[in-house]
């Protein structure tokens, strides 16, 4: 949970730093000649402080299914802190070395986190098949009916 809250901090800052560039009309980001830096560094914003939203996601995921079994959660867990840094980091890296409007190799890193991030995506969402409400609710009423005897 530490991680998503520090991962949403950081890039919501990178963002503040963006649109204080946009704001101040710094021409090493808004000039034509740097859309695709502009881009990248956007791209990153953007998948940076959603990753950290998953982040949070995870957590509560974790927490609520504590059926999930081990090996897959640490898992999941690894690579989706791997796409957490992976992908914002592939689209900033993309953005400081721009090629004749091409992103630099840093781009070569947003397919690598994306994959993992697909990995923990899937297996959180198979591990959902552990979570039942209708037993948490069932419990619920159990121990009222308990508390009222």
């Amino acid at each position: 949970m530490r991680w998503g809250w520090f991962t949403l901090l950081v890039f919501l800052t990178l963002g503040l730093g963006l649109e204080t560039l946009h704001g101040f009309k710094v021409q090493a980001y808004l000039s034509v000649m740097n859309e695709t830096r502009r881009l990248m560094w956007t791209l990153a914003h953007a998948h940076g402080a959603l990753l950290g939203l998953a982040h949070l996601g995870f957590a509560f995921s974790v927490h609520c299914t504590p059926t999930w079994i081990s090996r897959t959660r640490t898992f999941a867990s690894y690579s989706l802190l791997a796409a957490g840094v992976l992908m914002p980091g592939g689209f900033f890296l993309g953005g400081i070395w721009v090629y004749a409007g091409d992103p630099g190799l840093g781009i070569l890193l947003v397919p690598v986190g994306g994959i993992l991030l697909f990995a923990a995506v899937l297996c959180a969402a198979l591990s959902l098949k552990h979570f039942q409400l209708g037993r948490r609710e069932e419990r619920h009423s159990q121990s009222q009916v308990a508390k009222s005897k």
